[in-house]
C-alpha cells in the first residue's frame, strides 16, 4: 500500500517563549501573552503558566485568579512573525510541499525531499535541532502517513518532543485515542460523543457512517474516515486567504451609536493598511457585534464590486450597523472582508485525490 510521509510541526507555546527567549527575567516563569485588563484575553501561556490552569483564548480575570502571580506581557506580533519566518525557511531547506497553519506550526510532506533523507523520523528530528539552534525556541512534531494523525501525534509528547505513528501502527494508535483529542472534535462534540458512549477512537469506529450521519450531519463522514486512518487532503504549500478582518473588545460596554462608528472607523483602517500589505481586495463585508451577554450576531452584504479602501468598507459596516435596532449594550464590534479576489473559480484542484508514492525506505 503506498502511503505519503507528513510531518507536522509545532512549536512549544511561541508567543509566551518568545518573550521568554528575548526577556531573560522572564524565563521559568508564569507568563502570559495578552491584555491584563478585566476585559483582556490570553493569547499564548507559558508552561509555568499552564500548571495552574492558564489556558489560550481564557478570560484575563480567570487567568490571574488561577494564577495570581501571573505575569502579562503584551504581543509583538512583528518579532513573531520574524522568527516564524525563520522558521520556515528551514522547512523549505527540506521540501517545497509546506503547509502554514499559523506563524507557529505548519505541515510538510517529505516523500520526497531535498536531502533525500529515507526517514521521515530523523528528519523532523532533524529540523527540531535546527530550530532551536537557529532561534533558541522548542518545536515538538509529529509524523505519519496523512495530515489529521500527524497533527494529532504532535500533542502526544510535548513540549519539547515527538512522535512517529508507523503505517501498520495507526489502527491502534486512533483506537486508543481517547476521543476528546482527536482533531476536530471540540468540547461541545465531545459531551455529544459521550452521551452515545463514545469515548475513545475504537468506540467512534464501531458507529455505522448512518449512525454518524444521522446524530453529527455533515461531519459524520469525517468522523467515519479519520478514525479509519482514511483523510486524503494533500499538504498545500499556497493556502489561500479566504476572509481578512479585525475586531475589538472594550473596556466599557457601550450603548451608544456614536462610539461605535468611532470604533468601526478604527477597525476599518486597520482593515485596509492589512488588505493594502496582502494586497487584496472583497466583495462580501461583514459586521460582527458580541453584546454584553455575550451573545454574537453578523451581519453581512456583498456589493458588486472588489473594495479595498477603509471608507468605503466603513460605509457598508454603518448600514449593517443600521440595519437593526441593538438588543443590548456592545462588548465587541468586528468587521471582516471575504470573497476576495484571491479565491479560485475553478474548484477542480480541491477535489483531486491524494498522489500517492510507495514508500521505499523506513518511515
Amino acid at each position: 500500500m503506498a502511503f505519503r510521509k507528513i510531518i507536522h510541526v509545532d512549536m512549544d507555546a511561541f508567543y509566551a517563549s518568545v518573550e521568554q527567549l528575548d526577556n531573560p527575567d522572564l524565563q521559568g516563569k508564569a507568563i502570559a501573552v495578552g491584555g491584563s485588563s478585566k476585559r483582556g484575553v490570553v493569547s499564548a501561556a507559558s508552561y509555568e503558566a499552564r500548571k495552574y490552569g492558564v489556558r489560550s483564548a481564557m478570560s484575563s480575570v480567570i487567568a490571574k485568579r488561577n494564577c495570581p502571580h501571573l505575569i502579562f506581557v503584551k504581543p509583538n506580533f512583528e518579532r513573531y512573525r520574524e522568527i516564524s519566518q525563520r522558521i520556515r525557511n528551514i522547512f523549505f531547506e527540506y521540501t517545497d510541499l509546506v503547509e502554514p497553519l499559523s506563524l507557529d506550526e505548519a505541515y510538510l510532506d517529505v516523500t520526497e525531499n531535498k536531502k533525500g533523507l529515507p526517514s521521515a523520523t530523523l528528519i523532523a528530528k532533524e529540523i527540531r535541532q535546527k530550530i532551536l539552534e537557529k532561534t533558541g525556541l522548542n518545536a515538538s512534531a509529529g509524523i505519519s502517513i496523512n495530515k489529521f494523525i500527524a497533527k494529532v501525534a504532535s500533542d502526544v509528547n510535548k513540549p519539547n518532543g515527538q512522535k512517529t505513528v508507523d503505517p501498520e501502527e495507526v489502527e491502534e494508535f486512533l483506537e486508543k485515542l481517547e476521543i476528546r483529542k482527536f482533531y476536530g472534535v471540540g468540547k461541545v462534540t465531545a459531551e455529544k460523543m459521550y452521551q452515545f458512549g463514545i469515548f475513545t477512537g475504537k468506540d467512534l469506529k464501531s458507529k455505522s457512517l448512518e449512525f454518524l450521519n444521522d446524530h453529527f450531519g455533515k461531519s459524520g463522514q469525517y468522523y467515519y474516515n479519520v478514525v479509519r486512518g482514511i483523510h486524503l487532503s494533500e499538504v498545500k504549500p499556497s493556502r489561500i486567504r479566504k476572509s481578512l478582518g479585525a475586531e475589538r473588545t472594550f473596556d466599557e460596554n457601550i450603548s451608544s451609536e456614536i462610539f461605535m462608528l468611532e470604533r468601526l472607523q478604527h477597525i476599518s483602517e486597520e482593515i485596509e493598511r492589512r488588505l493594502k500589505k496582502s494586497k487584496v481586495a472583497g466583495k462580501t463585508i461583514t459586521l460582527k457585534i458580541k453584546y454584553s451577554d455575550f451573545t454574537l450576531q453578523t451581519r453581512s452584504k456583498t456589493l458588486n464590486y472588489f473594495v479595498s479602501s477603509g471608507e468605503l468598507i466603513l460605509e457598508t459596516a454603518k448600514d449593517l450597523l443600521y440595519q437593526e435596532k441593538m438588543k443590548n449594550s456592545v462588548r465587541l464590534l468586528g468587521i471582516s472582508l471575504s470573497n476576495l479576489n484571491t479565491e479560485k473559480t475553478d474548484k477542480d484542484s480541491a477535489d483531486k485525490e491524494e498522489v500517492a508514492v510507495q514508500l521505499k525506505f523506513e518511515f
